[in-house]
């Protein structure tokens, strides 16, 4: 399969799965369900001292989903010498298509006008599944998280998906569940009824 769309995506995030296309395969989509399944706990959340000073500061202005598309193809942009990427061009049509629909959204940093940092995901009633994120300023994904967790917070929102652990992740707080455990919060998730804008 070359390309998901809108109702593929949103079918299989309702039952907890998710898409990555293989750089190597000539971006051939794959269907996962990790387990363990990473999420990060709404209310242990870990926000370092350094990183609420960021926040207080107000360094960056915080925009929500006013340049997905952007976000995504930042988040897509090789990061290194021997860096692939799972985000194919397919990818970002379905999911930008999953953004007019209203079920995808993202966490924008910008200074002096320019995005430096972003997140993406997609939110579905009770559910955040973040996706991918990326800077070109220290902090600037990291304060973009911040902000996810605080909106999800005030809207009521019940799980934050984080798929897999990185030693990035597991600073703010990421942990492991069983697969069973994740579709059991997964399900009281998609009873609530949570507006992400």
């Amino acid at each position: 399969m070359k390309k998901p769309n809108a109702e593929m995506l949103l079918n299989a995030y309702a039952q907890g799965i998710f898409p990555m296309a293989h750089e190597d395969q000539d971006f051939e989509i794959y269907w996962y369900a990790p387990d363990p399944r990473a999420i990060i706990p709404l209310d242990a959340f870990h926000a370092s001292r350094r990183l609420r000073q960021t926040v207080r500061r107000g360094t960056f202005e915080i925009r929500f989903s006013t340049a997905f598309e952007q976000v995504m193809e930042a988040c897509a942009a090789p990061r290194g010498q021997d860096s692939g990427t799972w985000i194919s061009a397919g990818i970002i049509e379905a999911y930008t298509e999953l953004h007019r629909h209203g079920f995808a959204h993202s966490v924008e940093a910008w200074r002096d006008g320019e995005l430096v940092g972003g997140l993406y995901g997609v939110a579905l009633r009770g559910l955040f599944a973040g996706e991918s994120m990326f800077h070109t300023e220290r902090d600037a994904s990291k304060v973009c998280l911040y902000h996810l967790v605080e909106r999800m917070n005030e809207r009521g929102y019940a799980l934050l998906d984080t798929q897999f652990t990185t030693d990035h992740l597991a600073k703010f707080g990421t942990i492991e569940i069983p697969r069973e455990e994740y579709e059991q919060r997964l399900d009281q998730a998609l009873e609530l009824d949570c507006r992400f804008v």
